[in-house]
């Protein structure tokens, strides 16, 4: 039985980890093999670069390198999956290996396009990949006053990465002591503050509390850079001295090339985990078109159920578990709270009142990242 993982993230590496410990005596007797193709061979805690672009977390902290994360027992292989040909069961890596399964795990993830919005990647900055998060932090120790202008694309991963950096807005330059001299306007592209109805609930009295102004049914239409304005479909715009994007996202490149998804997201059964039309085939974490949270603790959650199902068909003929929509979000708070978000298809979050002590498990969480990851927790 050959499973094959395409994507090192947190989805893929977890549920390679899980099924390696599941099916180590079948892989001992080599009746499965697992091999796992990725584009990198470093392995990056992405929740922390929100961290990053306050300050609060060097860069390198992020990484660690992929094959420490993996059971020994999994083959993994730095070389890109490039072509998928789901009817012969075979994936071609940018090498030009071609790589045969009777089992295909696609974790591919996503990545930011604001390319697709005129004039949003030169006059936007965001803190979705490293660099935009180093940048970002050094505009922030720069501004001295103004009007700092947070703006979301749609769809983007991690929903509630807009409201903590808010949040962590607040606090930066309230720390600085220039917080009077700030105007912190949030901008965002439904009729309330939050896509998620508990969560716009909760953080709107959190908003009026910090001074925060937010004008909703805002759809970034285009960036004027020269002039620093932002403009909405709607036909609103905002002056900004400082703008700060939530960039929208799609799904990998491969995934849109061999046509498996429109906008990179495959379609997927949202209990079994499979493929549309292909049960050989699960889908993790951002690659789904499922109506959840793109998140890690998603592709967490998801990669449980999967890897518990694929042992299970090895080893009886049949799934067990059904994966029910289950999401859990930490909600950084400022810079010494924190509450959480946790809901499923059927239960909404009923959120907390935030403490710190919720902050320091989440500060502690960023630790056990890589002991979670290993699918050690």
């Amino acid at each position: 039985m050959r499973i094959l993982v395409v994507g090192g993230g947190t989805g893929g590496t977890i549920v390679a980890n899980n099924l390696a410990r599941r099916l180590s005596a079948e892989i001992r007797a080599r009746k499965v093999r697992i091999t796992m193709l990725s584009a990198s061979d470093k392995h990056m805690y992405q929740p922390g670069l929100l961290y990053v672009a306050f300050g609060q977390m060097a860069p390198d902290a992020l990484y660690r390198d992929q094959a420490s994360l993996l059971e020994e027992s999994i083959n993994f292989h730095v070389d890109p999956a490039v072509k998928f040909d789901l009817d012969s069961k075979c994936v071609t890596a940018k090498s030009g290996k071609v790589h045969q399964y009777d089992i295909l795990i696609m974790a591919t993830g996503s990545r930011i396009v604001p390319e697709t919005i005129p004039g949003l990647a030169e006059g936007a900055e965001s803190f979705y990949t490293e660099a935009g998060a180093v940048k970002l932090f050094k505009k922030l120790r720069e501004i001295q006053e103004g009007t700092v202008a947070v703006v979301v694309g749609v769809p983007h991963k991690c929903p509630i990465a807009p409201v903590e950096f808010v949040f962590g807005l607040h606090d930066y330059f309230k720390a600085r002591g220039i917080r009077d001299k700030i105007k912190i306007k949030y901008h965002y592209p439904i009729g309330r503050i939050h896509t998620i109805k508990e969560v716009a609930t909760w953080a709107k009295p959190e908003f009026d509390r910090m001074g925060i102004e937010y004008e909703t049914l805002f759809n970034v239409s285009e960036v004027d850079v020269e002039n620093q304005v932002v403009k909405s479909e709607e036909g609103t715009e905002t002056k900004y001295d400082l703008l700060v994007a939530i960039p929208p996202h799609r799904g990998m490149e491969v995934i849109e090339q061999n046509n498996l998804g429109e906008g990179g997201w495959i379609p997927t059964d949202r209990f079994q985990l499979t493929m549309t039309g292909h049960d050989d085939v699960y889908v993790l974490g951002d690659t789904t078109n499922l109506p959840v949270s793109k998140t890690g603790s998603a592709a967490h959650f998801e990669a449980e159920v999967v890897a518990e199902n694929i042992a299970s068909i090895i080893k009886i003929g049949v799934p067990v578990r059904e994966y029910d929509g289950k999401v859990y979000c930490f909600i950084e708070t400022g810079h010494d709270s924190a509450t959480y978000a946790m809901f499923n298809y059927q239960n909404p979050p009923d959120l907390k009142t935030p403490s710190k002590p919720m902050h320091w498990f989440k500060m502690a969480y960023n630790q056990m990242y890589w002991t979670s990851v290993r699918g050690l927790l």
